[in-house]
């Protein structure tokens, strides 16, 4: 590896760096998603390194903080050029040592997978991306769903602290301004489950997706589908087979399998019987 990258100091990323980020994700062969860039820099702490001959970013992730109980590092991305030459390996460990005591996740791709193995995570999940249009058939759901309103946010957040394991709030208060949709199910008790979509490129992704049960995800996801034409993509906790079948059989198709890592920790926090997607993989 260059001596200059070696030497090169690792930085904090701002709001200002979107689109270095979104050239990053280009030259990976990502899709820029400056949509999604810019809600983790906003919410979330970047890292990254420059390129030493001046074109943009060498590196870059982000870390997104849930108290001292979780941190979610995502979009780790080293830039072609740059590749096979240890920075990325470099910029890890930098992430592990900056955030030593907390435990850790992140979903890896079979590529990034090996690197993540060395430096001490562990598989402890897995979850399957689908993405296509929905086209309902058979019975429809049976739970009623509505239009979130700023005076659900109290509520949505207390089930989603209790299902996610920790306090996301720092996160879900820009859903009402990120997500093009934010819906409820609600019985006689209260809310037992939320989800919203958000654009992302050609598609809105599903996400987050907490309900009490598996009809109630169905629900929630046919009443999301009501109110657009564009495609879905979402990516799924495959322990949740009769959801991702259900997708299948309603027009969504198979994309990839990412696994679902932590460190420092033997498994996500919470109750995954009720965590059906995350909001975006990158974050948690």
């Amino acid at each position: 590896m260059p001596s200059s990258l070696t030497e090169l100091p690792i930085r904090r990323l701002t709001p200002g760096d979107l689109i270095s980020c979104a050239d990053l994700s280009e030259d990976r062969g990502w899709p820029r998603e400056e949509y999604k860039w810019g809600l983790l820099l906003a919410a979330g702490i970047g890292y990254g390194i420059d390129d030493p001959a001046g074109k943009g970013l060498a590196t870059a992730c982000v870390v997104t903080s849930y108290g001292t109980g979780l941190a979610a590092i995502g979009m780790v991305l080293v830039a072609e050029r740059h590749a096979r030459q240890g920075v990325g390996r470099r910029l890890m460990k930098h992430v592990l040592a900056e955030h030593s005591g907390t435990p850790l996740t992140l979903h890896a791709t079979p590529y990034g997978r090996p690197l993540y193995e060395e430096l001490g995570f562990e598989t402890t999940g897995r979850a399957e991306m689908v993405r296509g249009h929905f086209r309902p058939s058979g019975p429809a759901p049976t739970v009623a769903t509505r239009p979130a309103t700023a005076g659900d946010l109290p509520a949505i957040l207390r089930l989603d602290a209790e299902v996610f394991g920790g306090d996301r709030t720092h996160v879900l208060a820009r859903l009402p301004a990120f997500a093009d949709q934010l819906r409820v199910a609600q019985d006689a008790d209260g809310i037992t489950g939320y989800a919203a979509a958000w654009p992302n490129m050609d598609t809105q992704v599903i996400g987050p997706l907490i309900a009490r049960d598996t009809e109630t995800a169905k629900a929630l996801v046919s009443s999301l589908a009501e109110g657009t034409d564009r495609a879905f993509r979402t990516d799924v906790d495959v322990r949740h087979e009769e959801l991702l079948n259900w997708l299948k059989e309603n027009g969504l198709e198979p994309v990839s399998f990412n696994a679902v890592m932590t460190y420092g920790i033997p498994g996500l926090p919470g109750d995954w019987t009720r965590r059906f997607t995350p909001l975006t993989v990158a974050a948690g």
